[in-house]
């Protein structure tokens, strides 16, 4: 046998469809499955130990671990046979427990476990179309109890116990959610499903009886008990590639568990066959945990949400959303190729391997630290892939190229390409040791020898009938190593086949010979290594070590290790001969990388750029050190002042203690010596009192032990005679109860001669009972027979009153169905009365555009009124021109009197016009009184048509609550007529229709009426205030013809008159011609005063329209009426702005 001994020593690669495939075993130690091993992988220390599958397996497919941490079930396909492994964790290295291969049911696999809470049970679920779920008390290999859990052929993605019950058990899947119970040794359903069935794809237990499950479509379900108490969904905001979800989720981290196998989650090439540019439309839950607070679950790739147990509720709400990104989640050991790796590479100078894979990535791993170096993804498939010797290059070929790339420090970048078409049926080359000769093979059964000098080919050996895999040559290059189809390992020299070693019921995939040439490595088929000898022996001598649970694809051997590759994407890398990390030769590993020079440019430039910025550091820090320092030598001095201050004090204090300390010690010394004295004193009086009473106790002593000897000899005494009383007691009972026995026994034979006697008394009553029986069963049969006629008679008249019943009952049915037509017509008044509420929201609506605009109009205004203050301030530098102008014309005053007196008399006739005016605006007032009186009392109107509406959507209410409970008797017709004749008179009364209808037609009526009224009013206040305009507007042009001299004279004359007589408060909603009348021309009064009034009087009216707006808002139901704009004031202030523009322009 050979002595080549191949140890696992780290595996890239994790088998994603593998069911509860990953799972801590404690706080630093996660389990998961690859190749054909169980991987334990320590996450602090980055080791890996390995517990190896059963040989020969086919496939993994399920794993589950014990809730105490000490078992490990491993589900398998060994030879197309199912088969169950436990294996002891506890022990090491793992130990297998149990292994469960023998059933009595038919099975083809087992897809999903599951241990119970104290471990000693398990939960197996079947595959279809048996879907049998096994009970299992797994230490005895006992099956316990079988059910069938579905007969439509459906998955079963999870089974589970109850956390605190072995007896309850869950199964789900697609359309399947059943409580289980374990009891006599059946498994007996306890629950029902009720409503439309679901593809529930998770659950888990957070409580003893509540099970939360999620489904395909992205829902959340709670049952308590099996039935559904809580439902909410989890949408993605925004739908994204299929093909992108998928990657994301195979290289992200998974809370609980990946999808298994049985899952109906597509696989990688599924998605690609079908459409890589899906998108899904809804999230689904794969995986769901419980914690102490709530349950966390996924949903959809990269994103997970967490729910928490409201306080006052049975339910659960959404607290926190974790996305995918590097801020929540990162990598626990490397990205992992996600698809079958189609090309392997490795390299002498560096201790790298090169994977190229269908998942378009290429990947470079480093096997001395067990890490991934460089990672980069493409829009292709790769197919092959090599690397330089140096490490530095590698060369990558795609279906329509082949690229060369530099392997830099952080990057993968191609600098050179080649055009070339499919070359597909080349299957395998190799180099010989010196590079002079290459060896090609393929699908078309040949096998080639180049030489490159001369570009001929040298030696061919065509087969047609077999495929070649892999080839390789020996370190001479005198022989040719091949494998393929014909599960055979051909020996080729000379374009002939030396020998053929069989494969024995396997295909040979890949193959490697040593640097030595005495060993060869083949990769099979069955996911198997198989080391041989060279040169090949005949019988079956060979070492096969499992690898993987699929085809082995590529084998490659480095100066340290061989490492196979698999179907699957994993890779694993093996010690040739089972010793630790050596090398060949003395040389060590490169430690050079390639950089750009644009790389290290920028990282010069930014090494400066961070040089420069630490100096400034260094000096600002160096800067605030000396500024601490200063501050620190300060506080230290402040300190030291204030502590030897403190001394000092305390030095006082502790001379003026001391002092005092002696006071006390003489004193409590003096106090000593009298508590002595006083306390031998007491202790002597203490002496001879209590020799005394110990005196007195003596004697009682003596007294009361002479009276126990007197009591002790009287209880002797009367123990001996209580024992003469009891011997002759006993004897005359013995005597009494002899006799009284005779006595019995002679009663006994008499009640038995008795019992004899009745017994033959008996035998005759029966003999004539059953004679009566007989005449009495046939009297009776007589009478039933009668009975039975009259009983058909009955039953013909009876079937006559059901007709007639049948005809009452479709009456009714009649009678119902208009009562429902009736319904209907209520429905659509209701709905007629929500499209008039609706057209008052959107006249609400309307309103408060209306109410903004204003705003914006009332904002016009103020800055209008700032404008006007900067011209109030202009001309008071013009009255200071103007007082300067004064004083020279009272210097001429004299001559101009009969001026002044002429002007007087033109004054009052203006003074006269102003109180004209004046009557006239506290006319409109009077008048916008009214109309204020006139809108709020049709407010109250409609607000009494509003009450009027909720009452009778309250009677509405009523009605619809009456008719829900007479539904009620639709299965006792009498009821039924009774009930719906009481909501009749209730509800519908004839006269109260008709007054009701007559009333509403009145309403409508004084309604438009009003309406017409108030439209009719504002058109000719309308009318009035142009009309007053235009008055006002040549007023002020014939005022302003006056000559300015005049106003000069009027001017001067101003501080001679009177005070003019007093303005009513109503002049503020007069337009800005009448004040501009009074003012400008007279100049009686101080205009910045009056302009300053009038503003603040104009603010605070607009105030009082914008609280009056707000509050008619806030009055709850209140619509204000389309086509009723709001009181003439508002459009006072508009003609106010109008007209305060025209005299400004003036």
């Amino acid at each position: 046998m050979s002595t080549v001994v191949a140890q696992s020593l780290h595996a890239f690669g994790l088998r994603s469809h593998v069911a509860n495939n990953v799972f801590f075993f404690d706080e630093q130690i996660i389990i998961f499955p690859s190749g054909n091993y169980c991987v334990k992988y320590n996450m602090d220390q980055k080791w890996q130990k390995f517990i190896p599958g059963s040989d020969k397996s086919q496939a993994m497919l399920a794993l589950s671990i014990s809730p105490n941490r000490r078992y490990l079930a491993i589900s398998e396909l060994v030879q197309e046979k199912p088969v169950i492994t436990i294996y002891e964790l506890s022990s090491i290295p793992c130990r297998k427990r149990k292994i469960l291969n023998n059933f009595d049911f038919p099975v083809q696999r087992f897809t999903c476990m599951a241990f119970s809470p104290d471990s000693k049970y398990l939960l197996t679920q079947t595959s279809p179309p048996e879907s049998n779920l096994v009970y299992w008390l797994w230490e005895k290999q006992k099956v316990m109890a079988i059910v069938k859990t579905d007969t439509q052929n459906n998955i079963v993605s999870q089974v589970s116990f109850s956390p605190q019950d072995n007896t309850q058990v869950c199964v789900t899947g697609n359309g399947i959610f059943k409580l289980l119970r374990f009891a006599e040794g059946t498994l007996k359903q306890t629950n029902f499903q009720r409503g439309e069935p679901q593809n529930y794809l998770a659950h888990t237990w957070v409580s003893d009886d509540k099970i939360v499950v999620g489904t395909d479509t992205g829902r959340l379900f709670l049952f308590e008990s099996g039935d559904q108490r809580w439902e909410t969904s989890i949408m993605v905001k925004e739908s994204t590639n299929e093909l992108k979800n998928l990657e994301m989720m195979q290289e992200s981290e998974s809370l609980i568990e990946f999808p298994t196998l049985s899952s109906p989650v597509p696989s990688f090439e599924q998605i690609l066959e079908t459409d890589s540019h899906s998108q899904q439309s809804m999230p689904q839950v794969f995986a769901i945990a419980a914690y102490s607070k709530g349950f966390a679950c996924s949903a959809g790739p990269g994103r997970v949400l967490l729910f928490e147990k409201m306080e006052d509720k049975d339910f659960y709400h959404e607290s926190r959303e974790i996305r995918g990104e590097p801020a929540h989640f990162e990598y626990l050991m490397y990205p992992l190729h996600s698809a079958s790796i189609t090309g392997l590479a490795t390299c002498i100078r560096k201790p790298l391997i090169a994977t190229c894979s269908l998942d378009r990535s290429i990947r470079i791993w480093n096997y001395e630290s067990n890490t991934l170096e460089l990672y980069k993804e493409y829009q292709e498939e790769a197919y092959t892939i090599s690397l330089h010797p140096s490490g530095h290059f590698i060369v990558v070929g795609f279906a329509d190229k082949l690229r060369l790339m530099n392997l830099l420090i952080d990057d993968i970048r191609s600098f050179k390409e080649y055009s070339i078409r499919g070359c597909k049926e080349i299957r395998s080359i190799a180099w010989n040791a010196d590079d002079s000769k290459l060896i090609s093979c393929g699908t078309d059964g040949a096998v080639y020898e180049w030489n490159l000098s001369t570009g001929k080919r040298e030696t061919e050996c065509v087969i047609k009938s077999c495929s070649y895999n892999c080839v390789t040559v020996s370190p001479d290059s005198k022989i040719i190593f091949a494998v393929g189809s014909d599960h055979t390992l051909k020996e080729i020299a000379d374009s002939s086949v030396l020998r053929e070693i069989s494969a024995f019921d396997v295909v040979y995939t890949a193959i490697v010979i040593s640097h030595s040439g005495r060993m060869i490595f083949v990769g099979t088929s069955m996911g198997t290594i198989r080391a041989m000898k060279y040169p090949l022996p005949l019988p079956k001598e060979f070492n096969d070590y499992q690898a993987h649970g699929g085809p082995i694809t590529k084998v490659r051997e480095s100066p340290l290790f061989r490492g196979p590759v698999p179907e699957p994407a994993a890779s694993r890398v093996f010690d040739k001969d089972g010793r630790g990390i050596k090398r060949e030769r003395e040389v060590g590993f490169a430690e050079e990388v390639l950089v750009t020079k644009t790389d290290m440019e920028e990282k010069a430039q930014v090494m400066l750029e961070l040089k420069t910025r630490v100096e400034e550091l260094k000096m600002e820090n160096e800067y605030q050190l000396r500024l601490k320092d200063m501050n620190y030598s300060e506080k230290i001095k402040e300190l030291t002042d204030k502590f030897i201050q403190e001394m000092e004090s305390l030095k006082t204090k502790n001379q003026v203690l001391r002092t005092e300390k002696d006071k006390q010690d003489v004193f409590h010394r003096e106090r000593m010596d009298d508590l002595l004295e006083k306390q031998t004193r007491e202790l002597q009086d203490l002496e001879c009192c209590n020799n005394q009473k110990l005196l007195l106790e003596y004697e009682k002593y003596q007294e009361l032990q002479l009276k126990s000897q007197r009591m002790q000899e009287e209880y002797e005494k009367q123990l001996r005679d209580n024992d003469e009383t009891k011997s002759q007691a006993l004897e005359e009972l013995t005597e009494f109860y002899e006799a009284k026995l005779q006595e019995k026994t002679g009663l006994l034979e008499e009640a038995q001669e008795d019992v004899r006697q009745q017994l033959r008394e008996f035998e005759e009553t029966k003999k004539q009972i059953e004679e009566d029986e007989d005449r009495e069963i046939q009297d009776i049969k007589t009478k039933y027979e009668k009975k039975l006629r009259d009983e058909k008679e009955s039953n013909l008249r009876l079937k006559g009153e059901t007709g007639i019943m049948r005809k009452k009952f479709s009456s009714l049915q009649k009678e119902i169905e208009e009562r429902a037509n009736d319904i209907e017509s209520l429905k659509g008044e209701q709905m007629k009365l929500q499209g008039v509420i609706k057209s008052l929201e959107k006249d609400i609506l309307s309103l408060k555009r209306e109410i903004q605009e204003r705003d914006e109009t009332i904002q016009d205004k103020e800055k209008r009124i700032y404008d006007l203050k900067k011209k109030n301030q202009e001309l008071e530098k013009f009255k200071f021109v103007l007082d300067y102008k004064i004083k020279e014309l009272k210097k001429q005053i004299e001559p101009r009197e009969n001026e002044i007196k002429v002007m007087k008399e033109q004054i009052q006739e203006m003074e006269s016009e102003l109180e004209r005016f004046f009557k006239q605006n506290t006319q409109l007032e009077l008048n916008i009184t009214e109309l204020w009186q006139k809108l709020r009392a049709t407010d109250q109107e409609m607000r009494r048509e509003r009450q009027k509406e909720r009452d009778l959507e309250a009677l509405v209410k009523r009605f619809k609550t009456d008719l829900h409970n007479c539904v009620a008797y639709i299965q006792e017709a009498r009821s039924l007529k009774e009930k719906v004749r009481g909501l009749f008179e209730k509800y519908v009364q004839r006269a109260d229709m008709v007054e009701i209808a007559g009333l509403n037609t009145d309403l409508q009526l004084e309604y438009s009426r009003q309406r017409e009224h108030l439209e009719r009013n504002l058109a000719t206040l309308k009318k009035k205030v142009v009309k007053e305009s235009e008055l006002h507007r040549t007023d002020y042009v014939r005022i302003m013809q006056v000559p300015a001299r005049s106003g000069d004279c009027a001017g001067s004359l101003a501080p001679l008159r009177p005070p003019p007589p007093r303005i009513h408060p109503a002049l503020s909603l007069a337009g800005p011609s009448e004040i501009t009348h009074r003012i400008i021309p007279t100049m009686r009064l101080n205009e910045q005063e009056e302009t300053g009034r009038i503003i603040e009087m104009q603010r605070l009216e607009i105030q009082r329209l914008r609280d009056q707006i707000q509050e008619q808002e806030q009055v709850p139901g209140f619509h204000p009426i389309s086509g009723v704009r709001l009181p003439s004031l508002v459009t006072a202030v508009h003609s106010l702005a109008k007209m305060d523009a025209e005299v400004s322009n003036k």
